[in-house]
């Protein structure tokens, strides 16, 4: 799978000089990769945006037999941030993960993601 978007190189720019919270998205991921982690699918499916978590299993599964087939490596400590709008990236130890801000907080769009040459992102779960 595909993530179709990059970050924006002029929107990183412009948040390094804000002041941005960048704790929220980071801490988003953390929680997301620690429901995995402790084998709680179906509390990180709870974590994922609706249409993420709508198109993640096939037939006849639900979204916490999805995310256990996907079988997501250890996310690990964010070690960058950047948030643009409302849209951000964390980039974990152990996985890229993108997310959105609702009006409940960030969810998940993607994770699993890893850059790819000549493409943005390939991701295991996406939107």
């Amino acid at each position: 799978m595909r993530f179709p978007f990059a970050v924006p190189a002029l929107a990183v720019l412009a948040v390094a000089g804000c002041s941005v919270d960048t704790a929220s998205p980071a801490r988003a991921a953390e929680r997301f990769h620690a429901a995995i982690a402790g084998r709680q699918e179906a509390s990180a499916c709870s974590m994922l945006a609706r249409r993420t978590a709508d198109k993640l299993p096939g037939p006849g599964q639900t979204c916490a037999d999805a995310l256990r087939e996907v079988r997501l490596g250890p996310g690990g400590r964010p070690t960058a941030v950047s948030v643009w709008g409302e849209e951000a990236q964390v980039r974990l130890t152990g996985d890229t993960v993108f997310l959105h801000r609702f009006s409940d907080g960030w969810r998940v769009r993607a994770a699993g993601c890893r850059p790819v040459p000549d493409l943005p992102y390939e991701c295991e779960v996406e939107d």
